[in-house]
């Protein structure tokens, strides 16, 4: 069981204050849109690793790649990301970190010049390229089982599937790319941010076989590899309130969302 922190677009300054009531994650999960000073206090604090992708209102960060050696290009020449020492970037990328297999897709749909912002076709082209990695590096004991294997944990992004807990705005409506790709990745649990959640707090939604999760705000809960299984610990939700329980499917703003 991995106990997972899951972490979007509010800079929560209960946790700020007082990291106890998410001590104890074993991974740091962010969909976006989150100053990575506030990320890096997150993974000091509480000692884990950090695995995210970025948000309509973070930095450019293409073209950065890790080498053989190790060392992070631009470019080709060595360069020192913007993101915290020892975090990753899952963006396109798929991520084997704490036990779960992460493939991360960041960005929203374009409404105005600037990065991490993509048409619908541009987002279904690096949806495919996605899928392609996340072919190339599954297991041999899935390689027959086609469309019956899961072969991801958990699909990250920042914008939600196209009708799927996403916004009635051109600004915050889903990706129909993401509805496509949770259908060939099968990931237990889809995370995402970038839209307020549901007056009445409907975080969670459910895509055939997974389970569709707003992480606006943060959210604690305990993620079980393989099986899927989600088990809510706690969570800041505004407003209203979510109870814990088991799940199973087969600019920068300060303590307040408007997600933009």
């Amino acid at each position: 069981m991995v106990r997972v922190l899951a972490v979007s677009d509010v800079v929560e300054e209960g946790l700020w204050a007082d990291i106890g009531p998410a001590r104890g994650a074993d991974l740091i999960l962010g969909c976006g849109d989150l100053p990575f000073e506030y990320l890096g206090y997150l993974m000091n604090a509480l000692d884990a690793p950090l695995v995210f992708v970025p948000g309509n209102h973070d930095p450019d960060l293409s073209g950065y790649r890790v080498s053989r050696a190790g060392l992070t290009l631009r470019a080709g020449l060595p360069a020192r990301p913007p993101w915290p020492d020892g975090a990753v970037s899952a963006d396109g990328r798929v991520v084997d970190v704490a036990g779960l297999r992460i493939a991360g897709l960041g960005g929203c749909r374009r409404y105005r010049p600037g990065p991490n912002q993509y048409s619908d076709r541009q987002q279904a082209r690096r949806a495919r390229r996605l899928a392609a990695r996340v072919w190339l590096r599954r297991p041999a004991s899935q390689r027959q089982l086609r469309g019956r294997a899961r072969h991801v944990d958990v699909l990250l992004t920042h914008a939600p599937p196209r009708g799927v807990g996403d916004g009635s705005d051109p600004v915050h409506q889903g990706f129909r790319a993401l509805n496509l790709l949770a259908a060939r990745l099968r990931p237990a649990l889809l995370l995402h941010g970038h839209v307020d959640p549901d007056p009445a707090d409907h975080r969670d939604h459910t895509l055939g076989h997974t389970l569709v999760r707003n992480a606006t705000g943060w959210q604690l809960f305990d993620l079980e590899p393989g099986t899927g299984r989600v088990t809510d610990v706690t969570g800041h939700h505004s407003p209203g309130h979510h109870s814990p329980g088991h799940h199973r499917a087969t600019p920068y703003r300060t303590g307040q969302h408007n997600a933009c």
